[in-house]
């Protein structure tokens, strides 16, 4: 059978695009993410973090693909997680959370990293400096000290007649140590006593919060853990049975149902992230770009909530919130 010219000649040039579409496919830059949270914990902040790579020439799909790894608040499981990451050979690790960071960190010298975590990224060895970060990772840094002063004073202002407050947090975060000592100088300033209640997973919640029921705490701050965060409803269902006035670090827990949230703004933190991981696709390094700290906090309170559990929020309280929940 003789083939026409022109059947030829398509024949040819789409044999010769072949190994051209396969080599482009090859090129295309991958992004591994890692995050110690669950899918479901992030995704309101997952298309801030698309926007920030928009915004340094990237789209998923197109330009670049993402590997995603969820630890879904098990820390063991982060380190396997970060070497699958750096044998698939990927571009960059954005990476959320303490325990995540650690974990890429201690997988890799070499492969790009950008963080968001809630404590000191030099105390950790991460970088040599916020400045100049001087190895292979950068990223976005809140610090929960500053916070935990700050969340205690709202929820004095709110609770004047506290005498005990309880801390509930999770004893295999690292962050946990860092978050207990600030919270108790914090509390000592006010001369209010601290109540530490641990919370390793969904079962330790419940007796956590009879602990604190029994120690006769008159409210209660939240730390950050993502574990704490994937079971946001159930501590929330238990602050409103109790009548346990409560602040948490992450919004999501008020619009659960959570009485009052302060901290730093996961979604802009997490489009500062995508920039970042941007410019490194792009050839910048991580050496090269400074460690952004967090300047974009917001309040937010649950009206319904605090009428619930009979608290009235004083006026001053409500005009400095970013929001509140009618």
């Amino acid at each position: 059978m003789q083939l026409k010219r022109r059947e030829f000649v398509t024949l040819v040039s789409g044999a010769a695009a072949w190994p051209l579409a396969a080599r482009a496919q090859r090129a295309m830059p991958v992004i591994g993410f890692l995050s110690s949270a669950s899918l479901s914990a992030y995704a309101p902040f997952m298309s801030s973090f698309h926007s920030g790579l928009k915004e340094a020439g990237y789209a998923e799909g197109q330009n670049v693909a993402i590997e995603y790894r969820w630890a879904e608040g098990e820390y063991g499981r982060l380190r396997a997680m970060a070497d699958e990451l750096v044998r698939r050979q990927v571009s960059a690790i954005v990476v959320t959370g303490t325990p995540g960071t650690l974990a890429a960190k201690a997988a890799t010298s070499t492969v790009p990293i950008v963080f968001v975590i809630s404590d000191d990224p030099a105390a950790r060895g991460l970088v040599t400096s916020l400045s100049r970060p001087g190895g292979n990772a950068t990223g976005v840094n809140f610090f929960v000290g500053e916070l935990a002063s700050k969340q205690l004073g709202l929820m004095y202002e709110l609770v004047p007649a506290a005498k005990r407050v309880g801390l509930l947090v999770n004893p295999n975060n690292p962050v946990t140590e860092a978050v207990v000592r600030d919270v108790t100088a914090a509390a000592s300033a006010m001369r209010l006593h601290i109540d530490v209640a641990h919370a390793s997973d969904n079962r330790d919640i419940e007796p956590a919060f009879a602990t604190l029921v029994r120690s006769k705490a008159d409210a209660l701050v939240v730390g950050p853990d993502a574990v704490l965060l994937a079971r946001r409803l159930q501590l929330v269902i238990l602050g409103a049975r109790h009548a346990l006035p409560s602040i948490y670090n992450v919004r999501q827990f008020a619009e659960a149902g959570g009485l009052m949230s302060y901290g730093t703004s996961q979604a802009e933190a997490l489009r500062q992230v995508g920039i970042y991981a941007g410019r490194i696709l792009k050839g910048d390094k991580p050496s090269d770009l400074p460690v952004i700290q967090s300047t974009k906090f917001e309040l937010v309170i649950n009206l319904p909530t605090a009428r619930t559990i009979g608290l009235e929020i004083p006026p001053t309280l409500l005009a400095r919130a970013d929001e509140v929940i009618e």
